[in-house]
Order: C-alpha cells, then structure tokens, then sequence
C-alpha cells in the first residue's frame, strides 16, 4: 500500500501541494535511490562524527587523529547494519540509526574516573593501550544495559504503555528531540561562522521551498533514438545534498585564499575545511571494523548503571521519532507491535555498537526524520539505500574520513533546519485535542517549559544531585539532562492524572491507530506498512494465523482475535473474504 498522496485533481490550485514525491513503499530509480541515500547520509554525518569528537577528551585522544577517523568508520559501519535491520523487521519505518547522544553523559562521566585520566603519557599519537583500555569497559557497559532495551521491547513493555500515551505526551517529547538541540546547533556548530551557517539555512530554504518546482534540463543517450533532454526537479528531490555542495565549495575557495582566519583561535576559523585533513591523510583505504577490534570487553557495575539510564532516556526519544517521522510520512501513527519491534531492534543496535567498540549506544536520528519533511521523500528504499552507503563508505576509510572535512557552521546550519522541522511536528500533534482548555495548554506549555529548564538547571548544579550512591546519582543525571525523558515524563503523568474527556484529550482520535486502519482527512489509512516483509509471523498457507500468535508483543497478529467461527472464510491481504460472495473479477 502506498502513501496517501493527495493528487491535483483532489486540490484546488490555490491549496500548496502537500504531497509525498514518494512514499513509504514506493521505490525510486536506483540511480534516484543513491542520490537520496547519499543525502541521508551526508545529513547524519554531522552527528556521527560529534560523538566520538566530544568523547576524544575523555579517551584522552586529541591528539590521535587515526584512532578517531577508525572509531568514526566504526559508528557508520554499525549504524548502517542496525538501519537496515529497522527497517526491514523493526519498526520498518525510514528511520537512519546512528551514534545516541544520550550516551554521552554516563560514558562522560564513566571516563572521568581517576584511573582513566589523563596525562602527558596518553596524550601522545600513540596512547594504544591506554584508549582502548577505557573503550573497553565503555563497550562491557554498552552491552550489558542493552539487554534492558531488548527485553522492554520483546516482552511488549512499550505497547502496554501506549493505551496510557496520547498527543500530550507525545507533542512535548518530539517538540523537546528539536529544541533540546539547540545548544549543539548554535554554539558547537552553526556559531563557529554565523554567516555560513545563514548560507547554508538559505540555500536549504530556497531549494526546497522556493524553487522546489523548477525543473532542471538534464541530456541523456537513449538507444535508437540518439540524444535526449529530461526535465527534473533536482531541488526538490536533493536540497540539503545540493545545499551542503555549493556553500562546501565556497568555504574550499575562501580558505585557499586565506580569507578565513588561520589563528584557531580567532572567530571563523572553523569555517576553513583544511581542519580535518590529517584525518583524510592517516585514514587507511580499506578497514572492516569487526567485533572486539579493540579487546575483550570489561564490565563495571558504575558504567552499566549509567547506561541504563541513557538507554531509557533513548527510548523516550525513540518513541517521539516514530511518531515523528509516521507523521511526515503520511501514514498512520506506529502500531503496538511495531512500537515493540522498533525498540527490540535498537537494543540489539546497541548490543552490536558495544561489540564493535563506537563508544556509544545507538538510536533514532531526529535529524534524518527531518530531512524527510524538507525533501518529501518518505522511502523506506532510499534509507536503505543510504544504510547500505554507510557500511560501504565505513570500509573505504579515505572516503569516509572526506566528508569529515566538511565544516562546522554547514553542518550547524543544516541542524537549525532538521531540528526547526522536528520541533514543528512535535508541536503538530497538538491539532487532536481541544486547544481552547485550560487543562490542555497547563499540560503542554508546564512539560514543554519544564523540558527545557530542568536539564539547564542540572547541568549547572550537578553537585546538588546527591543521594550517597554514586551509581544512582549518576542514572538521575543522565535523565534530568534529557529534555525529552523530563517532558514526556510530565506530560504522561500529568494528562492521566488531571481530569479530562477523551475528546478533550484527544484520544478519541489518537486511540484509532490501535485499530486496523485510521482516517486521516477522510482517507482510509492502513496499517500494514508495520507488518513484517515475510508475514505476519505464524500464518499457515490458508493464511490463518494460529491463535497463538497474538500473544506475542513482536507480531502484528498481537492482540488481536484470530479466531473464526466461520468455516467458509478465507484471507485476502488481511481482510476476511467469505467464499460464497462475488468472485473477485466482479467485486467493486
């Protein structure tokens, strides 16, 4: 089944199109499928490569530009193969897996321990044995916590809890995955050089919006009848691509002509794209990263504490991003057993980063689910393509280690568009329920308010979270520093706690995707974009399910009543047929 696309006919011309270019199952030419892949991953490239760049300090690996560029191959590698696995049997929608920042504060915290500080001995080029070391107790606590995320995903946690969720906890949870951002936007990457940031922000405006319609001539040979010219709209299909290209190659001409700052230490220096080269010269042409590539893995009770609590406070925001990027695909919001599925597979990606060594979890990447808004290009194939880029690309380390060169202030004026349409479609949800109560807009703005100050506070008065357990201190920090986990946490507690009609509510409405299929707009939505590419897991060929298989939380026979006490019925793509009405030729 294919996205809802509204078509011209449907549409008054003065109405904007809203339409997807392509939808969750449609599948574009495979020359189309790379470009757009290729654009994905350029927009989750900035993020990956944060990471292990926020963690160098804590492994004392400043001054190792080659174990950086391997750790960073080995977050593409893994994010690459768990991105497949979500979208073929997770919660199959196009949603790129990839370095979780909600890992950084237990791990952080982790390598602040005095037997990993560092000294004048580890910081030099060669601190093998002293890095590693440390990576290997990061990869131990990794793995342990991610059996907490397997088992709330396999056991149907999750889903149990959804009867409980409705828009006001899930506005102020996505509406926080763009805000919380913020800071990393601004200050880390677009505020390096403000002007190539706006540049940047332009360019992606005006290519996606502006001039989205206007058609390129593009000649192609075709055979037998000689040259021929094809009108595309490159702009609206490649506007981060096509923006990240053009203002990458006006900062490569500005710094061959010194017109950017060569002191580090003066404003816009990091605007030149000459920074990371010694990656691009150290980086080995080919390199498989594989399990334990840095050692065995160590465990401490500490690090597993911490972990746990950036694995909750990564399923909150995984949830939020589903929701997300269901929206902005068109399709009805994530059923209980995708919601399970979804989940599953990210313990899974993070047992996998563990094993490998990225020295972080992995997780929904918010900024991906962005993209999907500029471009209108909803494909679950293009992401898999990208997956598939991303592992290629991880194993051709010259190759990889080139797109690091790419400045902070494109990267950062990139975010200020992904993370500005997030916010949005967090604050969307809102249109389910009644915006003139009182009740709604406490629940809203307190949680969303909260979501944002709390974590401030905390990061300034870290000293003040004392409960004489270093382990416990440690799991309330990592989660009052995550704006989603404080605002959905508010928003959930308060919307089943304060007194309220369904309607009012919204759960009306919300409560639909429970259901086999959900109106939106008058328009039947089905749900079978979450069901599982092989079946719907138990059918026997007459295509009825044993009875059995509705309890399990991972198939999408789950909770439903299978039974039939009518023994002419058959199954016809999951609908009941009786065998004595109309033959299918004949049926309307």
């Amino acid at each position: 089944m294919k996205c809802f696309k509204k078509s011209k006919s449907d549409a008054d011309d003065d109405e904007p199109d809203h339409a997807l270019l392509y939808g969750i199952d449609e599948v574009p030419a495979w020359y189309t499928c790379i470009g757009l892949g290729f654009q994905h991953y350029l927009t989750m490239l900035g993020s990956n490569i944060a990471v292990p760049l926020i963690l160098a300090e804590g492994f004392c690996l400043q001054n190792n530009n080659l174990a950086k560029s391997e750790i960073i191959s080995t977050i593409f590698f893994v994010g690459g193969i768990v991105t497949l696995l979500q979208t073929s049997i997770g919660v199959r929608l196009p949603i790129v897996q990839g370095a979780a920042f909600s890992f950084l504060a237990p791990t952080l915290a982790l390598l602040s321990s005095p037997k990993w500080k560092c000294n004048a001995n580890n910081l030099t080029e060669n601190n093998t044995d002293d890095w590693q070391a440390a990576m290997r107790e990061v990869q131990g606590s990794i793995m342990v916590a991610s059996s907490v995320q397997f088992i709330i995903g396999i056991t149907g946690a999750i889903g149990f809890l959804m009867k409980y969720i409705g828009p006001l906890t899930v506005a102020p949870t996505v509406t926080l995955v763009g805000l919380s951002l913020f800071g990393a936007s601004a200050d880390s990457f677009a505020g390096k050089h403000w002007g190539i940031a706006v540049m940047t922000i332009g360019l992606i405006i005006i290519f996606s919006q502006h001039i989205r319609t206007v058609p390129l001539p593009f000649p192609y040979y075709a055979r037998g009848k000689g040259m021929k010219v094809s009108w595309i709209k490159i702009f609206s299909l490649y506007p981060i691509l096509l923006a990240i290209c053009v203002v990458w190659g006006f900062c490569g001409i500005l710094t061959a002509t010194d017109v950017f700052p060569t002191n580090s230490t003066s404003y816009g220096y990091e605007a030149r794209t000459d920074i990371r080269l010694g990656v691009l010269q150290e980086a080995a042409w080919f390199r498989v990263p594989y399990p334990g590539q840095w050692g065995l893995p160590t465990v401490s009770l500490s690090g597993v504490l911490g972990m746990i609590s950036g694995v909750l406070a990564s399923i909150i925001e995984s949830i939020g991003d589903y929701y997300a990027c269901a929206r902005l695909c068109g399709i009805s919001a994530p059923p209980k057993h995708a919601l399970n599925r979804g989940i599953l597979v990210e313990g899974v990606g993070c047992l996998f980063a563990g094993a490998w060594g990225s020295g972080s979890g992995t997780t929904s990447y918010s900024e991906n689910i962005g993209a999907i808004g500029v471009t209108k290009v909803g494909s679950r194939r293009v992401v898999q393509t990208g997956a598939c880029l991303m592992i290629i690309l991880a194993v051709i380390g010259k190759f990889g280690a080139l797109f690091t060169t790419i400045p902070d202030p494109i990267v950062g004026g990139m975010f200020c568009v992904m993370f500005g349409m997030i916010a949005a479609v967090g604050m969307s949800n809102l249109q389910f329920v009644d915006l003139n109560s009182t009740r709604n807009l406490l629940i809203m703005g307190f949680a969303t308010f909260m979501g944002i100050a709390v974590p401030e506070w905390v990061k300034k008065n870290e000293e003040l979270i004392s409960t004489g357990i270093p382990e416990l201190d440690q799991v309330f920090l990592v989660l009052l520093q995550t704006g989603m986990f404080v605002a959905g946490f508010l928003g959930f507690l308060l919307d089943n706690t304060i007194p309220g009609t369904k309607k009012e509510r919204g759960l009306l409405t919300w409560n639909k995707v429970q259901d086999d299929e959900e109106q939106i707009d008058g328009i039947s939505m089905p749900v079978s974009h979450y069901d599982l590419p092989f079946g719907n897991c138990g059918c026997m060929k007459n295509n009825r399910c044993n009875n059995f298989m509705k309890y399990i939380p991972i198939c999408p026979a789950f909770g439903k009543d299978t039974k039939t006490t009518d023994k002419d019925v058959t199954m016809e793509n999951g609908i009941a047929i009786h065998e004595f009405d109309l033959p299918e030729s004949t049926r309307l």
